[in-house]
């Protein structure tokens, strides 16, 4: 919605900006009758590790919220719907020499502006290895698979510190983090302060920008785009380069704590897309309670394995 003083001047839509994910969610999940709000991670200082060395010469590592295809637990594909099934619980690594089939149908991306169907949108590991190739970077010989998890404890006291503990037996200097779902996003800045404290600088490529800087974290590449493509739009190569490419700059050029740099791609002329995410106002009573049994239902299948007796069981955002 515009205004004649907008139309006049030019300016951009009221809801043309990043979308509040956190109080959108709270407002979303208290809406479909979860009672007490999920309380995210937030903290005042942020750990800094400038570069050590020259990018060229700094080993890179790639840490992703992706999960492995499992070919029998369900639909993984393009356009699939959320499968809790697919979740992972342990942090994994893979080779990266090597491609690796890779999906994001077990988190809450963006499903109604996005498919999925590049994985070049969330994984920017053939990327990385041009990049390497090029001389650009050192890329480091594994990638790192984080869990998604709503526990901070199991996040900072389990999956954080295996990775840092990998990260470093692999003699990483640096690290790219991308997120996909809003959970995703505190998990990998709560990964990348870990790492700072460890001595390996970091960048957050992301596309929750509050949730980003409510944890507090030193780098972050935002790209103001639907949650699942913090790697550069689909199917769009020049777009995906880009994308990495800045992210290696803030890499090398943040000043200190706390910098953010936006992209200045867009998803679309038309911003409307930003209106429907985890918008309660958008759904009529009976589309609640739809969803509220559709959560319940893969909440139920994501329990699996658990690691942590005392993981907040509180139900909240994936």
């Amino acid at each position: 919605m515009t205004t004649d003083r907008a139309d006049a001047f030019g300016f951009a839509p009221s809801h043309d900006a990043p979308i509040p994910y956190l109080a959108r969610i709270q407002e979303y999940y208290q809406a479909l009758g979860y009672g007490a709000p999920y309380e995210w991670a937030h903290y005042a200082g942020v750990p800094f590790q400038p570069l050590a060395k020259p990018l060229a010469a700094s080993r890179v590592a790639l840490v992703t919220t992706a999960a492995p295809h499992q070919p029998d637990k369900g639909d993984q594909g393009p356009g699939a719907p959320y499968n809790a099934a697919a979740k992972f619980h342990d942090v994994y690594s893979g080779a990266a020499a090597r491609d690796h089939d890779l999906r994001i149908s077990h988190i809450a991306i963006d499903r109604k502006h996005t498919t999925a169907a590049d994985p070049g949108t969330y994984f920017p590991l053939p990327e990385l290895r041009r990049r390497a190739q090029e001389g650009r970077i050192a890329l480091a010989p594994r990638f790192h698979g984080a869990p998604t998890n709503r526990s901070h404890r199991m996040t900072l006291d389990r999956d954080g510190p295996e990775i840092v503990a990998r990260c470093q037996a692999d003699g990483a200097d640096a690290a790219i983090l991308v997120p996909n779902c809003p959970v995703c996003h505190q998990t990998a800045a709560l990964i990348a302060r870990l790492l700072e404290a460890a001595g390996i600088a970091t960048v957050v490529m992301g596309c929750a920008k509050d949730i980003i800087e409510y944890v507090g974290v030193p780098r972050l590449l935002f790209s103001d785009f639907p949650l699942g493509n913090a790697a550069g739009r689909p199917h769009d190569p020049a777009s995906q380069a880009f994308t990495l490419e800045l992210a290696l700059r803030v890499l090398e050029a943040a000043p200190g704590p706390r910098t953010t740099v936006q992209s200045p791609l867009a998803w679309s002329a038309d911003p409307d897309w930003k209106l429907d995410y985890a918008n309660i106002a958008r759904l009529n009573p009976e589309e609640i309670a739809q969803k509220r049994a559709d959560f319940d239902r893969q909440k139920s299948i994501a329990a699996g394995p658990r690691h942590d007796s005392t993981a907040n069981p509180r139900s909240g955002p994936r």
